[in-house]
């Protein structure tokens, strides 16, 4: 089977595979974990709200993206917003919305969904006890989620919050349906122009089994040594 396997090709193309294809990658999976996360705080907040329109908004929000599939969000935001756009500023044309930034926007929005759910069982998390506290100690609602909840809620669900952001690297080779250059992509397009098709999946296989499978290793490592802290 591995008689033809030619390796030169994989040496040949690393530098474009890791300064293109995976920069962009590790780019798209920081900036959708950063702002997601911010976001979906936010959101389940919301939904924890004693505001029936809040809570709604919040629910309603989590399990329309969580119904949807990710590659259909991608399609809708890419096809659909510009025209959205072009309704909401009453213009003549179509919004131009780029691929690049059209994903890092999706991407944000469909896991901020997730995100949000994660926290909204971190902040449960927290005894209610010490919520009372706060209040006791003379501290409003803001301050209260800013020093006592939030601070905990994080680190209760870091391990969850982790593995979240290893399926969205995983999931970021989805962007391939706009034609961008991912790590896969540029796996991909090598693949095609040199006809070793074989080889550069198998060598896509490769990383991204090492980086995830690397990540999942320090993920438990990380929740067993929070389990000993609680």
């Amino acid at each position: 089977m591995f008689s033809n396997f030619d390796y030169d090709v994989i040496w040949r193309s690393l530098p474009y595979l890791f300064q293109q294809g995976m920069a962009f990658t590790l780019t798209l999976t920081a900036i959708a974990t950063v702002f997601g996360l911010i976001l979906g705080t936010l959101i389940a907040m919301m939904r924890l709200s004693s505001s029936a329109v809040l809570s709604g908004f919040a629910v309603s929000y989590v399990n329309l993206m969580r119904s949807l599939p990710l590659v259909l969000v991608i399609f809708l935001f890419y096809f659909l917003m510009p025209y959205v756009g072009q309704w909401i500023i009453r213009s003549d044309q179509p919004v131009q919305v780029g691929a690049y930034a059209s994903t890092i926007v999706t991407f944000t929005l469909f896991e901020a969904a997730y995100f949000s759910e994660i926290m909204r069982a971190g902040i449960q998390s927290v005894p209610r006890g010490q919520v009372m506290a706060g209040y006791a100690i003379g501290l409003n609602y803001r301050e209260v989620m800013r020093h006592v909840v939030l601070p905990q809620a994080f680190r209760n669900m870091l391990p969850v919050i982790f593995t979240q952001t290893i399926v969205l690297f995983q999931d970021t080779s989805l962007v391939y349906v706009l034609s961008i250059t991912d790590f896969l992509g540029a796996a991909s397009k090598v693949a095609q122009r040199d006809g070793r098709l074989t080889e550069m999946y198998l060598f896509a296989a490769l990383v991204y089994f090492l980086i995830c499978f690397t990540a999942s290793f320090f993920v438990k490592r990380l929740q067993k040594r929070i389990s000993i802290i609680r």
